[in-house]
């Protein structure tokens, strides 16, 4: 499977709890932090939960 880049580019202050735990599920601690992971349905359902907060690259 490919490979995805996945930076947290917006606070996760304010947003919904059930965000917040889908960005530390992810392993985005902080603002700026930057992970990869495999490009499976359940990271890319994810991802696209908290699509405003952050940004993908292949």
């Amino acid at each position: 499977m490919a490979t995805i880049k996945i930076k947290q580019v917006r606070s996760k202050i304010g947003c919904p709890k059930r965000q917040k735990l889908t960005l530390e599920a992810l392993g985005l601690r902080k603002l700026n932090s930057v992970v990869e992971h495999e490009a499976t349905p359940q990271i890319l359902g994810m991802v696209e939960a908290v699509k405003h907060l952050v940004s993908v690259e292949k």
